[in-house]
């Protein structure tokens, strides 16, 4: 079959196409024949060799979210898998091949009415938004500022927290992205490469009572000190390369909470779930804002780490 490896880390470059052996399902196991890789911007930092969510070593087909159809099953796996539109973790690596295995209990089926590639936009986005915005218990009239905010998850953001009642400022880097911000449901969108561009919100609402942090860094900074007392900050990226500087014990001076995003395995697959049937229903529209074939893989990594990206990257397979 056809993949991408990583066979030594470092810049895209390192992302060489060449072909691999066929899997083959075995006990507890499903063959998925993929059409569509979720790429990441966790994939690019673990291409680099920086510490990610899990460990890589190569040699390895890197990718760790796809979707296709169930081509083959184990032995011991009921046959009415074969031929269902499913997206799936692939336990961190071998998504960007043509065919990947993995546990039977790994997949989600795709809801009848929603195209194969918004789901696969949604595998890692959707829970992301669907728990960030639940954990941080967005309320009607809630001023709500969203970082990378037309960004996969950012972009996912917008849309719940204005379905949910919020007044939502969108910020993002570069007049391209904040132009589309507006359609998702955003009150105001600015620019935060834009010297001002806090005083920007200020000046429109007087202040935030939620900030998704998305950015980290500076820009994280600048957004903590936009929330009122009582407010809440929940980060949940780093586009600038470094997490959010604001500490416990900053948020605590200001009466500010820092809600954590994590759930158990359980909670974030009924995440996946509820944001695949929202989209199938026509609530939330995941933005493919660019794909590459398989073999551009590293063009892909390129364009995400310039922050020439916007919503969700995908490489199409088949």
């Amino acid at each position: 079959m056809r993949a991408i490896w990583l066979r030594a880390f470092g810049g895209p470059e390192v992302l060489v196409p060449g072909p691999a052996p066929d899997p083959t399902p075995g006990t507890g196991q499903v063959l998925i024949d993929v059409a569509h890789a979720n790429i990441t911007f966790v994939e690019t930092q673990l291409r680099a060799g920086r510490p990610g969510p899990f460990r890589v070593t190569p040699p390895l087909i890197p990718g760790n979210g796809v979707g296709g159809v169930i081509s083959a099953v184990g032995p011991d796996v009921d046959p009415a898998l074969i031929g269902r539109r499913v997206i799936s973790a692939t336990g961190g690596s071998g998504g960007y091949a043509e065919q990947v295995v993995v546990d039977a209990s790994a997949p989600f089926e795709v809801p009848a009415g929603l195209a194969l590639d918004a789901a696969v936009a949604l595998l890692a986005d959707g829970r992301t938004a669907t728990l960030l915005v639940e954990a941080v218990g967005v309320r009607p009239g809630d001023r709500v500022l969203v970082e990378a905010a037309a960004g996969g998850v950012g972009g996912l953001l917008v849309q719940l927290a204005a379905a949910a009642g919020a007044r939502v400022i969108g910020a993002a880097g570069g007049p391209r992205k904040v132009g589309l911000l507006p359609d998702l449901g955003t009150e105001l969108a600015v620019d935060y490469r834009v010297p001002g561009w806090a005083e920007r919100i200020r000046d429109a609402v007087g202040g935030v009572d939620v900030v998704f942090d998305g950015v980290g860094g500076s820009i994280a900074r600048t957004a903590f000190e936009l929330l009122t007392p009582g407010g809440r900050m929940a980060s949940f990226g780093l586009a600038s390369g470094e997490w959010s500087p604001v500490s416990a014990e900053d948020a605590t001076a200001r009466q500010i909470t820092l809600v954590r995003s994590d759930a158990p395995p359980e909670r974030m697959r009924a995440y996946t779930v509820r944001a695949l049937a929202d989209a199938a229903d026509g609530r939330l529209r995941p933005l493919i804002g660019q794909r590459f074939p398989l073999e551009r893989a590293a063009d892909a990594h390129a364009a995400i780490e310039a922050r020439a990206t916007v919503g969700k990257t995908l490489l199409d397979v088949s």
